[in-house]
């Protein structure tokens, strides 16, 4: 039975929203895929190619070409892979039984299933944390070089997944220097040190861009300062929580606990660490330094981590036999609960493009950057396509004259607006406003109290998410009646 309800978690929150549009991140990985990492654009934006995850999707390309659900497969193996270890991490940590609860409290996080069907880095981050964090307890456990070495190839790799990634070092530290100071590993302190200062040697190289990259951060910054409202709602308390109502229920009902004994302390450090890591180090690294990293997507690293927690808190608690059925009802609950939607972007580039080509090739089309970094200088009217600011027009081309504008309204900016609406779309006797759906509602009502369009109609093309297509046309001329003789 666990294994159908697995079958259909996975069509149903994975599959099946892996077909639709692109976000605009997404688009951006189909940038770098086709003008390269070195494209002089990405100059504005540094930090956008510094990951190994855009040799895979080149790979989903040549493939399957420029296919959302093509592109997205790499990121569905990526978190399977992730899921499977994690489930290992159970057995092992945990309780034998218990790597059904693991998987299926991941597939209860929304940030976990839109992730797996994201074409960006972060399924495959966790995938290689997760497998770092596995061979190194099974090295620790087993003092085998294989495994030694495995723990040492995937650590290597995960900061070149995403340069966000760091904090999980720090758990991987702890808990190793942890088992090492309390004697329950057979390896040695200099195997230990040794391992970990190869970690470090390859890593000089990421870290030296790491810092180079920090001191334009300010410049990148797309959400406000976190509070510690939402550092306590990114821990995922519900499901925490859950977890250990489920597994103090069942035991009351069952009137006994858990019979294998107590789970380490040391695999605690590393659930709850896994767990606590990023949102605790990005939000101290929010507030220290006045550059906000605090962005779910971000965060998502730790998500498995939060599984884990929740099945270790619940392993405190439930009786053995009771570990697959319980993971059962979680599975069931996890599809009744996402039975709405699973977390995904609500984005449809796609169809907002579409809704513009039933117009005239000759239609001005405004398209307002959707990335914080198009301001001048790097932004102008005469900024080069293809080019990073506006990635979505080169996965999502729009048939129309286009006019482009920066990602916040400036000075600059409306200048060349009054400009345009004076010289040039009063002529064409329409024209589209096409972008995200903030800065579109911006430059709608910017457009909306020119004298030029008093006397003009506008609606929008349809729903799209946060996109948006506004079309501005002339109202018909009406003419006089006819009087009748």
């Amino acid at each position: 039975m666990l294994p159908l309800v697995l079958a259909v978690a996975l069509i149903k929150l994975w599959l099946i929203p892996a077909g639709a549009s692109f976000w605009v991140d997404e688009t951006v990985t189909a940038f770098v895929v086709h003008q390269g990492g070195e494209d002089a654009s990405l100059a504005v934006a540094p930090q956008v190619p510094k990951s190994i995850y855009y040799g895979v999707a080149r790979m989903a390309d040549g493939l399957f070409g420029t296919s959302e659900f093509g592109y997205r497969i790499p990121s569905m193996l990526a978190a399977a892979l992730a899921l499977f270890l994690i489930g290992r991490l159970a057995a092992r940590l945990i309780h034998p039984d218990a790597a059904w609860f693991a998987i299926f409290a991941c597939l209860s996080l929304k940030g976990v299933n839109a992730e797996a069907t994201d074409a960006r880095p972060y399924a495959l981050g966790f995938c290689v944390a997760a497998a770092s964090f596995l061979f190194l307890v099974r090295w620790l456990d087993g003092n085998r070089w294989l495994d030694a070495a495995l723990f040492v190839a995937m650590a290597t790799l995960l900061w070149r997944v995403h340069l966000i990634f760091w904090p999980i070092y720090l758990v991987l530290c702890l808990y190793a220097l942890i088992r090492r100071v309390r004697g329950e590993t057979e390896v040695s302190w200099l195997r230990v040190l040794g391992a970990f200062a190869l970690v470090g040697i390859a890593l000089l190289p990421v870290a030296m861009d790491a810092i180079a990259l920090n001191r334009g951060a300010g410049d990148h910054v797309i959400v406000d300062l976190p509070r510690f409202h939402d550092l306590t709602a990114s821990l995922k308390g519900a499901l925490i929580g859950s977890c250990a109502m489920a597994g103090v229920f069942i035991w009351m009902i069952a009137g006994q606990k858990s019979e294998d004994g107590k789970i380490s302390s040391t695999a605690a450090v590393l659930a709850l660490g896994w767990w606590l890591v990023q949102p605790a180090s990005l939000f101290a690294y929010s507030r220290f330094t006045g550059n906000s990293l605090f962005v779910g997507r971000y965060l998502s690293i730790g998500l498995p981590g939060a599984a884990l927690a929740g099945t270790l808190l619940a392993g405190w608690f439930l009786p053995a036999r009771f570990w697959k059925p319980a993971a059962l009802v979680l599975g069931l609950g996890a599809l009744y609960v996402l039975r709405h939607g699973a977390g995904q972007q609500d984005s449809d580039w796609r169809g907002a493009s579409a809704s513009i080509a039933r117009y005239s090739p000759e239609t001005p089309v405004i398209c307002p950057s959707p990335f914080i970094e198009a301001k001048a200088p790097e932004w102008s009217p005469g900024y080069h396509l293809p080019g990073f600011l506006y990635a979505h027009l080169a996965t999502y081309p729009v048939r129309g004259r286009i006019f482009l504008f920066p990602y916040r309204k400036s000075a600059a900016a409306e200048r060349y607006a009054a400009k345009l609406s004076r010289e040039t779309l009063p002529a064409s006797g329409r024209f589209v406003i096409y972008g995200g759906a903030y800065n579109t509602h911006v430059w709608r009502n910017w457009f909306r109290e020119r004298p030029e369009f008093a006397g003009w109609n506008e609606r929008s093309l349809g729903q799209f998410g946060d996109v948006d297509a506004v079309v501005f046309e002339r109202r018909p001329a009406i003419l006089p009646a006819r009087s009748e003789r």
